[in-house]
């Protein structure tokens, strides 16, 4: 999905849950248990300090933690990184910020990232929506990627989804006029959700042709 250029900025709202605890977010994540190996400890123990962020209570200027102005895309739980870690060796001209809570997840990428050199990304290892509401200016990102997020299967878990009326509304505050929302799921009763959130969704346009969604790729 495209950012439209017509459409002002809502607010960046906070996402709420439902049914048993009305006023609680909807986490961007689900905790899994993992042990770490010697690579993945490697990228913790010296990748995080030097390319981990923290979260703050105002916009964070990129600019200055890249040390450039640069296009910049954000992608929310990146698993292993093995995409975003290929993208940023592939285009060392753009800057990258991953947000995964899976620490063997953050350590393997980082791990890449002091193997390969790469200075061109950075990481978050909390709640993505906590990211966006507190870090990241409006206006500010050229991509947004969605790879795979749980599509949370049973009905009574639906609203647990990271995919809401109110995420989208978010992601089009922090994205560009132009900027690209950009999501993928293996799941077909998800693929079709997604369309129905993004279709009336406002500010955006759907890159993919009869404004439907873009078969997955063959292998």
């Amino acid at each position: 999905m495209m950012t439209d250029s017509h459409v002002p900025h809502p607010e960046s709202p906070a996402v709420e849950e439902g049914e048993e605890r009305p006023h609680r977010r909807i986490k961007s994540f689900v905790m899994r248990a993992g042990r770490m190996t010697e690579g993945q400890q490697r990228g913790l123990d010296q990748g995080l300090p030097l390319y981990g962020l923290s979260l703050t209570d105002a916009p964070v200027d990129f600019d200055q933690v890249f040390g450039r102005a640069a296009p910049r895309t954000l992608e929310i739980g990146f698993g292993m990184g093995h995409s975003l870690l290929e993208m940023a060796a592939a285009a060392p001209e753009h800057d990258f910020i991953g947000v995964e809570v899976h620490s063997p997840g953050v350590g393997a990428l980082l791990n890449g990232v002091l193997t390969q050199g790469l200075t061109n990304v950075r990481v978050y290892d909390c709640d993505a929506i906590e990211v966006l509401n507190r870090c990241v200016a409006d206006n500010s990102l050229d991509r947004l990627m969605l790879f795979f997020p749980d599509p949370w299967h049973k009905s009574r878990h639906h609203k647990r989804r990271i995919v809401q009326p109110e995420f989208a509304a978010l992601v089009r505050s922090k994205l560009k006029v132009g900027g690209v929302f950009h999501m993928a799921t293996d799941w077909g009763p998800y693929a079709e959700y997604m369309l129905e959130v993004m279709s009336v969704a406002p500010g955006y346009r759907n890159q993919a042709e009869d404004n439907q969604y873009v078969p997955r790729p063959a292998e």
